[in-house]
């Protein structure tokens, strides 16, 4: 799946990922390849981008959007902060 994940200030992470773990407004969903279309609002949390079955990165995220279509995730946050 093709993830972009873009804030006001500068591109996050663009590249094939396995799936990513999102902080929605009413709980955290994740999604995984060939996922259906959707539009969803984020809330304050964690994002975790999981690239592959062994490897990801966290993020804390203050709230945003994510919008699902074709094989292609594109998440508008509004701030990010890496995580260890």
């Amino acid at each position: 799946m093709q993830l972009e994940i873009l804030s006001p200030e500068h591109k996050v992470y663009s590249g094939n990922v396995y799936g990513i773990q999102l902080p929605g407004i009413q709980g955290s969903f994740e999604i995984l390849e060939n996922h259906a279309p959707m539009v969803a609002a984020l809330g304050k949390g964690k994002m975790k981008v999981i690239k592959d079955k062994n490897t990801s990165e966290s993020y804390e995220i203050t709230g945003g959007f994510v919008e699902v279509l074709n094989n292609k995730a594109s998440v508008l946050i509004e701030g990010a902060t890496a995580l260890d």
